[in-house]
C-alpha cells in the first residue's frame, strides 16, 4: 500500500483533542488539511507521525507539548498599563487583543485579568505546554515526492 513520506503533498481528516478529552480543532465539514509532509507546515510532531502513514490509515497520535506549540512561557505573560488600550476597548477577561511588534509584526494577547489600572495578558499560544491527541485520516496523497 501507498505511503506518506516526506516531501508529499497529502490530505487528512482530523479531530484535534485535550488530553482530557476536549476538542479544541476538527477538519469534519470542511475540506481535508493538505500540507507537505516535512516540510514545517504544521504542528512538528504531527508531521512526523503522517510520514509513514499508509493512504486510507486512521489512527490516534499524542503529541507531547514540546511538539506541539512548546511549553508556556511565563515571561510572555506580562501586565500593561489599562491606559495603553483604546477606551472604546471593553476589555475583560477571555478577549483577545492584536498588539503590533517592533519589527511590524502581529501579535495575538488573550486577556487573562483585568484590575482598576492595569491588565494582565498573555502572548502564549493558547495551548501552549498542552499535549494533544489527535484522531487523524491519511484521506490522499495528491503529489509524491
Amino acid at each position: 500500500m501507498t505511503q506518506a513520506k516526506s516531501g508529499d503533498t497529502v490530505r487528512i481528516h482530523y479531530t484535534g483533542k485535550l488530553t482530557d478529552g476536549t476538542q479544541f480543532d476538527s477538519s469534519s465539514g470542511r475540506d481535508p488539511l493538505e500540507f507537505t509532509v516535512g516540510a514545517g507546515q504544521i504542528i512538528p510532531g504531527l508531521d512526523k507521525e503522517i510520514d509513514g502513514m499508509e493512504l486510507g490509515a486512521q489512527q490516534t497520535v499524542t503529541v507531547p507539548a514540546d511538539q506541539a506549540y512548546g511549553p508556556h512561557d511565563p515571561q510572555k505573560v506580562q501586565s500593561v498599563p489599562r491606559s495603553a488600550i483604546p477606551a472604546n476597548i471593553d476589555v475583560k477577561p477571555g478577549i483577545q487583543l492584536q498588539a503590533q511588534t517592533q519589527d511590524g509584526g502581529t501579535l495575538m494577547l488573550l486577556v487573562t485579568e483585568v484590575r482598576d489600572d492595569e491588565l494582565t495578558v498573555d502572548a502564549n499560544h493558547p495551548l501552549a505546554g498542552k499535549d494533544l491527541v489527535f484522531d487523524v485520516e491519511l484521506v490522499e496523497i495528491i503529489k509524491a515526492a
